[in-house]
């Protein structure tokens, strides 16, 4: 059993962002668009979105996607994610795929599948990539992570580590919340009740670490935004209209 399935949790209910998932940009709900680019990846045996509205599900399920109905009482996308899996015994392999990132390079989720594949020790693969602009590794609403030198995370942090002794010598990474799981330790991971450095910095990917779970974190050149706010969704409307024109045959 090598099979590797998809699965994008989505929510009606966004604090600074209600209604996000069906929210149109360039004409299609931010949900489409993310799934249109994970169909592209050549190493899922299946994709689904996973839901606890009937507004997402309809939605969805009229242009095409597998759906699973969900519990509406998660607490985070993992755990959705973790319920759709277990009832998915025919996978080895688990992407959680955020949501609201609706320019998720397939070619990435097709390497987690490949390191999980390739990695028997290898519970748990997620992503990075440097900061084009240093300054924003300042702010607590970018993770960063820092990694040995083999590629496993040491650390995810909201604070800029490491620590600048020298700041022109540090090449800060960002995290990019993708995950990819083997079955089992999905399974397991959310039966762990959050740890004290998870509930400090308010980062689910810290009770893996807490755990001892070896987590690999792929190196990109670059990553893909996500969409939190209206003001994120128009300006990635505006960035598709130019990208449109450029491509548009003369």
């Amino acid at each position: 059993m090598n099979k590797a399935v998809g699965i994008i949790p989505a929510r009606w209910s966004s604090t600074r962002f209600p209604g996000k998932s069906l929210h149109l940009i360039a004409g299609k709900p931010l949900l489409r668009h993310v799934w249109e680019c994970c169909r592209r990846a050549k190493n899922l045996d299946a994709l689904i979105v996973a839901t606890d509205d009937m507004r997402i599900a309809r939605a969805a399920f009229d242009w095409g996607a597998e759906v699973a109905l969900t519990s509406a009482r998660h607490q985070s996308g993992t755990d959705r994610v973790a319920e759709v899996a277990r009832n998915a015994k025919q996978f080895a392999f688990v992407i959680n795929i955020q949501g609201d990132e609706p320019l998720i390079d397939p070619y990435l989720i097709d390497r987690l599948v490949e390191k999980l594949r390739a990695g028997r020790k290898i519970d748990v693969t997620t992503a990075a990539h440097r900061f084009k602009n240093v300054a924003e590794a300042s702010s607590p609403h970018q993770v960063k992570v820092v990694v040995d030198a083999r590629g496993r995370a040491l650390y995810f942090s909201r604070a800029a580590i490491p620590y600048p002794r020298n700041p022109s010598k540090i090449k800060y990474l960002r995290h990019q919340g993708i995950y990819g799981f083997r079955r089992d330790a999905l399974l397991q991971f959310v039966k762990w009740k959050p740890g004290p450095l998870e509930r400090a910095e308010s980062l689910e990917q810290l009770r893996a670490l807490e755990n001892g779970v070896n987590v690999h974190v792929l190196l990109t050149k670059h990553g893909s935004p996500g969409v939190d706010t209206p003001a994120d969704a128009e300006a990635l409307e505006r960035k598709l209209a130019r990208a449109k024109g450029r491509t548009r045959p003369r």
